[in-house]
């Protein structure tokens, strides 16, 4: 897996908003390289200190995104205009879990596709791949991770809570989470933690994908 060299600089360098711009516009350049942001979709966000992200505007091309396409937001204030319609689900993830420095979201056919056919369960549940031990934290291809699958929502406050409530209170849970014919969220401590299993998630996926269709 080879994720672009993203500026990992802690908040403590001189200027942590450039630190956490760079590291979204770097996610951008790789998810639309792959074909996981078609047509302006997906949002992205990153950590600049306990207080602060720095996310994406709303319609924004992913794969050439300038500082002029990302906003500075305080977690605990109202949301500014003109912000991706998603950043309350952004937002709620930061403040629930300190540890996360990124999240990154995408509309990759994967995604889309997986969650449509697990949507009913509520669901998907990865077993048995290798790969798995590309997420933080997994070190046996016997782990067991739940990925939650929301039906999607235009009303993403309530989504958010929603999610929230259901993150708190879900074990295995793998870093990430699917809006049901709508895409896939991820995150992790860093902005290369969270491609690395972005690129994870998508394989998985395919992976499961295929599994289902075709059981040995």
């Amino acid at each position: 897996m080879n994720a672009p060299a993203l500026n990992e600089q802690r908040v403590t360098d001189a200027d942590p908003v450039a630190s956490a711009q760079q590291q979204v516009m770097a996610a951008g350049q790789f998810a639309a390289a792959r074909g996981w942001v078609p047509a302006t979709s997906g949002n992205f966000s990153a950590r600049v200190d306990a207080d602060r992200i720095v996310v994406t505007r709303s319609g924004a091309d992913k794969g050439a995104l300038t500082p002029a396409d990302l906003a500075v937001v305080n977690l605990r204030e109202p949301l500014p205009p003109g912000l991706s319609a998603e950043a309350p689900l952004h937002v709620a993830r930061y403040l629930a879990d300190a540890s996360i420095g990124a999240i990154f979201h995408v509309h990759s056919p994967a995604a889309a596709l997986a969650s449509r056919r697990n949507a009913r369960h509520g669901v998907l549940t990865l077993e048995g791949w290798e790969l798995q031990k590309a997420f933080a934290g997994v070190t046996s291809h016997l782990a067991v991770l739940n990925v939650p699958v929301f039906a999607n929502s235009q009303d993403t406050v309530a989504l958010a809570a929603e999610v929230e409530a259901r993150l708190q209170n879900q074990a295995d849970l793998a870093p990430g989470y699917l809006l049901a014919g709508h895409g896939l969220y991820a995150w992790g401590r860093t902005g290369r933690e969270t491609l690395r299993h972005l690129e994870a998630f998508d394989v998985l996926l395919q992976l499961q994908l295929e599994w289902e269709r075709n059981p040995l």
